[in-house]
């Protein structure tokens, strides 16, 4: 065909245009096909699981790309360009190449990460090897395609010769300049090896309840750079990622989702302790929101006026420990008010007949 156009090339009609329209009938060839081939996989996976419908959307661009560079290399085959139209040509099909192999090489980073995420739920009640597994793919997958994004663009520049001199000149003499710039990146460097440090040592996960500049929340989110803290008030704290190698903070959710929580009362020394344990003990029974493991109720202070129970319940996970001590709080108030009012803190003051009596005395009758 590419013969035919050539072949009966009108005097009018330059070169240069009729190469021009071999490479967008090759372009458009490529892409026709590209789309009619998406449609059928779609209209294959139309009725599947919709995940998979996901990925072919997330794969509709790198191979459109590459439908595109397939499509310009045929025509390229069929087009009679010179000698500097063939070198411009290789070079764009390079460069596109390049970024095609670091496109698909994110894509399937992503594609992997989807895939292994999948097997886990966030919303089960022991999510702890669910928020492991999450937390490491995400953050691995994040520094990983920093890096690809990096080579993708440092061997894109690398087809050009005269970027490729410069930057071996630049490397080679390694001046003020490198080290400027070793300087600007390296709070970026710093976090970036921060977050391989988390990934593979776990001091946090998604979803750990945390206690961080003395704040309670939950650990939303974890990126190349920085944690995103859900605070118990919906507020979000951001937090830099070496925060979590350098600063100590608590996890209260580090080895398991299970949580003991505490609730301290403050009584009168003839407080019955017995009925106050057999109390707490009935309240965690009939509270749903008890797991049936911990319950214990014991004398752990006392002072002049009052002796300091801890009334100890134990919960699935942080949020549901919250809500059980305020249960066990309000309750044991209600049971103290209602059928031992003498427990309560109260002063005592004991008068007593002393001094010399006379009309000086108040105390004297």
């Amino acid at each position: 065909m590419a013969n035919l156009i050539f072949a009966y090339r009108p005097d009018w009609a330059p070169l240069w245009l009729l190469n021009l329209f071999v490479l967008g009938l090759g372009a458009l060839a490529g892409l026709i096909l590209h789309d009619l081939v998406s449609r059928m996989i779609r209209r294959t996976l139309r009725r599947k699981d919709s995940y998979w419908a996901t990925l072919v959307v997330k794969l509709r661009r790198p191979t459109r790309l590459a439908a595109l560079i397939f499509g310009l290399a045929a025509g390229a085959s069929l087009a009679q360009l010179g000698e500097g139209g063939v070198e411009a040509l290789r070079r764009i099909l390079a460069v596109a190449f390049v970024i095609l192999v670091g496109w698909s090489a994110l894509t399937a980073l992503e594609i992997w990460s989807l895939l292994h995420v999948r097997r886990f739920r966030l919303d089960a009640e022991d999510n702890l090897t669910a928020r492991k597994h999450v937390t490491q793919t995400r953050i691995l997958t994040r520094t990983a395609g920093i890096l690809i994004v990096v080579l993708t663009a440092g061997f894109a520049l690398m087809t050009f010769p005269s970027v490729r001199q410069y930057g071996i000149s630049l490397l080679a003499s390694a001046g003020a300049a490198g080290i400027i710039a070793g300087l600007a990146l390296q709070p970026f460097l710093t976090n970036l090896i921060a977050g391989v440090q988390i990934a593979t040592t776990q001091p946090i996960r998604i979803d750990d309840a945390v206690i961080v500049e003395n704040e309670w929340g939950q650990i939303e989110e974890i990126t190349s750079t920085y944690v995103v803290v859900r605070l118990w008030d919906w507020r979000r704290m951001i937090l830099p990622l070496t925060y979590f190698i350098q600063q100590p903070f608590q996890n209260w959710t580090r080895e398991t989702a299970s949580l003991i929580g505490t609730v301290m009362l403050y009584v009168d020394y003839s407080a019955p302790i017995e009925v106050l344990r057999s109390k707490l003990e009935e309240i965690a029974r009939a509270s749903p929101l008890w797991d049936g493991q911990v319950v214990n109720l014991a004398v752990t202070e006392t002072s002049e006026r009052t002796i300091q129970v801890r009334c100890l319940v134990s919960a699935r996970n942080a949020p549901t420990a919250f809500d059980l001590r305020c249960e066990v709080r309000e309750k044991m108030i209600a049971f103290l008010q209602a059928e031992l009012p003498h427990a309560l803190p109260r002063d005592r003051l004991n008068l007593a007949d002393g001094g010399p009596k006379g009309p000086g005395n108040p105390l004297s009758a």
